[in-house]
């Protein structure tokens, strides 16, 4: 089975880790701080990696600043708005249901940036999607009270999934080109100029060094911050960037099921059949036929 097929899949599973991971490493470290630890181990072993395979890097400094910018979008504005937000009391499972809504901005973005048009039967599956997304996590963080939920925290949490969706966009319109290894490289830069910043001015820079940081930060960035990005810059150059976003649909649900067995979290049947609703509406935007759009 060819890497294009297996892709989607391998990408969904890995990247649903991350919400395991940010509510572990609220535990060991400050999240803005954690971040900047992942952000500098991944640059360095992407660079690493890219002089170890003779990577031919981008010569030409437009080329370096559109891959040092998509990575502030895609992963310093958007993972540090939302581990910032869980860290400061946001449930994970609301803010899954907010990282979800960008595969309807991109959608809907898409077609002033980059001209694509989408066909009935994808529309029909990003609105599945969504539906879906709310039946199978709603129940997670319905018993709390508005007042336990930090409005601002909520706020920054939409300005993130707002950021990775100029990112999903800016990263297919400027990046066509170029060796994944090496951009992937300049991307983690990028969001280290970012997060830097944001941790020395918010936090105290703490960390709980010990096996559970190592671990969590090992699995971050060669599960997460080097898999999964290399097939999502895989997936956004080979196809189209709606496709690709809306694969995030498959993320919340997955999210849950992981919660239940790691913590131990009620798996409920709206949760099961949210799921399903979930696949088939992912099924329908991923169509590769090229009906006319409405």
């Amino acid at each position: 089975m060819s890497l294009d097929r297996l892709a989607p899949a391998i990408f969904v599973l890995l990247w649903s880790t991350g919400w395991v991971v940010a509510k572990y490493a609220t535990i060991v470290s400050e999240p803005l701080t954690f971040l900047g630890v992942r952000y500098l181990v991944a640059a360095v072993l992407f660079a690493g990696l890219c002089l170890a395979s003779g990577v031919s890097w981008p010569r030409d400094g437009r080329t370096i600043a559109h891959a040092v910018i998509s990575g502030a979008f895609l992963h310093g504005f958007y993972l540090g708005a939302l581990w910032w937000a869980i860290g400061q009391g946001v449930p994970a499972a609301l803010s899954s249901i907010i990282a979800a809504l960008q595969p309807l901005m991109t959608a809907l973005a898409a077609p002033f940036f980059i001209g694509e048009r989408l066909s009935r039967a994808q529309k029909a599956g990003l609105g599945l999607g969504f539906s879906g997304v709310l039946l199978a996590v709603v129940p997670k963080f319905f018993g709390h009270g508005a007042s336990e939920i930090p409005a601002f925290a909520i706020v920054i949490n939409m300005l993130g999934m707002a950021a990775v969706t100029y990112g999903t966009i800016y990263q297919k319109q400027y990046l066509r080109t170029g060796d994944i290894r090496a951009i992937a490289t300049l991307q983690y830069i990028g969001a280290l100029i970012v997060t830097v910043p944001f941790a020395l001015a918010l936090e105290t820079q703490h960390i709980d060094f010990g096996f559970a940081f190592v671990a969590l930060v090992a699995w971050s960035v060669l599960g997460i911050s080097m898999g999964a990005i290399l097939l999502l810059l895989h997936l956004l150059r080979r196809g189209q960037v709606s496709r690709a976003a809306s694969l995030i649909y498959l993320v919340p649900p997955l999210a849950a099921l992981q919660a239940a067995a790691v913590f131990g979290e009620e798996l409920t049947v709206p949760m099961i059949l949210g799921t399903a609703i979930v696949v088939v509406g992912v099924y329908l935007a991923n169509r590769k036929d090229v009906a006319q759009a409405a």
